[in-house]
């Protein structure tokens, strides 16, 4: 019954997540919406002609056939301002003029008129839109000369020109012909100034990410430094005690031996410079690694034989870890045990952050060409914290990160040649793969060679912990 109490409690989980928790993605954008606003503008086109035939000819006296070809000039103009605003403004204008000329006849004749002039009401909606169609398209510049030149001829009809008897549109239509190219322009720079705004997230995105990325590389070349120290220090005695080993050494052999000895001294001067330049920028943390970290500048690099220490204090810091290793180990270069180590303390503190309760299993698999390593945590059983400025307990425990997290891997692997891929498994969790050449140079790789991690890196989805304690 405990079983099939367990598996009813874990199906009841699953049906919540999925018909509660669950976030679908959103939609993309349909095309019909995108051409909603135009086929919105040609409505209200289609709306100005019809109610500009029935003003014209009716309300103006300008005849049926002139006045529908007058309706449809601006209705034509209001529908090619989405593509050509300035072209439309003009034959919208032109429009407006040879009608308000037209009906001024008819306003001076025998029988007189006295209709809306010399904007007629579907006349201002068509010149309104016009112009915030050009406002939101065109520069502020253009906007303010095209309102000056349609002010001058709504004054020029209406103020030098005049007519007999009507109802004067002059100055509602200048006023309304200002708000809306006021409305455009200011629209228009909202939108200019969230270009810019999003070129310049993405320029300082692209900066942050190169500083990133110089950032890891020195912090890099400063733990690589005590690995070539070493080796050019062992060169130097080598070179400096081979004469005694000799009988009689020839003077040449002297003479060479004390040239290796002085170069490799010389280039030991060059790395402590060097160095000291990197270190210069943060002399408290000369590698990197965090006040807590607990590596110094005298402190040796790390090897493969500590990884038990760093697993062993991962646990003390309450993160179940458990490791397995196959195959024998042979003899890795300094560089290739520094780098695997610093993956997996990474792997562990990103796993220590980002999935608290998780359990996560390290397998490290010694190939003939190289090592490879997995490092997999499973579902987190509650939300990771918020980050601090200064995060202790298990970073400092478990070794601080190297900060950088994935990017720090891949360029510690490409550095030997290697490859570094990471994931989400099936199972909620993150799946770090990992593979180093056993000597530390890239292998060349055929065109049509398979890319896929070895046989080694299979991928590993763990089941998700119980919720009680549990034990590697």
């Amino acid at each position: 019954m405990d079983g099939v109490e367990k598996r009813l409690i874990r199906g009841l989980r699953v049906l919540r997540e999925d018909l509660w928790t669950l976030r679908a993605a959103p939609l993309p954008p349909s095309v019909w919406l995108r051409w909603l606003p135009h086929g919105l503008v040609c409505l209200v086109a289609f709306g100005v002609a019809v109610a500009n035939a029935d003003q014209f000819a009716q309300g103006y006296r300008l005849g049926p056939q002139f006045g529908l070809l007058c309706a449809t000039a601006q209705g034509v103009a209001v529908a090619l301002a989405l593509w050509r605003p300035v072209p439309a403004w003009w034959l919208s204008t032109a429009v407006t003029v040879v009608v308000a000329l037209g009906a001024r006849q008819q306003m001076l004749g025998p029988g007189r008129i006295e209709p809306p002039w010399p904007w007629g009401p579907p006349g201002l909606v068509a010149q309104c839109l016009v112009l915030f169609l050009l406002a939101l398209r065109l520069p502020t510049r253009v906007s303010a000369e095209v309102l000056a030149v349609t002010a001058l001829v709504t004054y020029g009809l209406e103020g030098v020109l005049g007519g007999a008897s009507y109802t004067p549109t002059g100055a509602l239509g200048v006023a309304l012909f200002a708000g809306v190219v006021v409305l455009g322009t200011a629209l228009r720079g909202r939108r200019v100034a969230r270009h810019q705004l999003v070129e310049q997230a993405g320029i300082t995105a692209e900066e942050r990410a190169r500083r990133t990325l110089l950032e890891e590389r020195n912090r890099i070349a400063r733990e690589l430094h005590d690995v070539v120290a070493h080796h050019m220090s062992v060169i130097s005695i080598q070179a400096q005690v081979a004469p005694h080993l000799v009988e009689n050494p020839p003077r040449e052999l002297r003479e060479n031996l004390d040239g290796i000895r002085q170069n490799a001294l010389e280039a030991l001067a060059e790395l402590r410079r060097v160095l000291g330049v990197l270190r210069s920028e943060n002399p408290d943390d000369p590698y990197g690694l965090g006040a807590t970290g607990g590596a110094t500048a005298d402190a040796p690099q790390p090897t493969l034989d500590r990884l038990d220490a760093l697993i062993e204090n991962t646990r003390a810091a309450g993160l179940d870890v458990v490791s397995e290793i196959r195959g024998p180990a042979p003899v890795y270069p300094p560089g290739v045990q520094l780098s695997a180590y610093r993956i997996v303390q990474e792997a562990l503190s990103n796993a220590m952050r980002h999935a608290p309760g998780a359990r996560v299993r390290v397998e490290l698999t010694h190939r003939p060409d190289g090592l490879c390593l997995e490092i997999t945590n499973s579902r987190p059983t509650r939300p990771a914290a918020r980050p601090t400025g200064a995060e202790s307990g298990a970073g400092s425990r478990a070794g601080a990160g190297m900060g950088h997290g994935l990017l720090g891997m891949r360029e510690r692997a490409a550095m030997l040649g290697g490859r570094v891929t990471a994931h989400p498994t099936l199972h909620g969790g993150f799946c770090v793969l990992a593979f180093l050449p056993r000597d530390g140079t890239a292998r060349p790789t055929a065109p049509d060679e398979d890319t896929e991690p070895p046989d080694g890196m299979e991928l590993f989805f763990p089941d998700p912990p119980p919720t009680g304690d549990h034990t590697p």
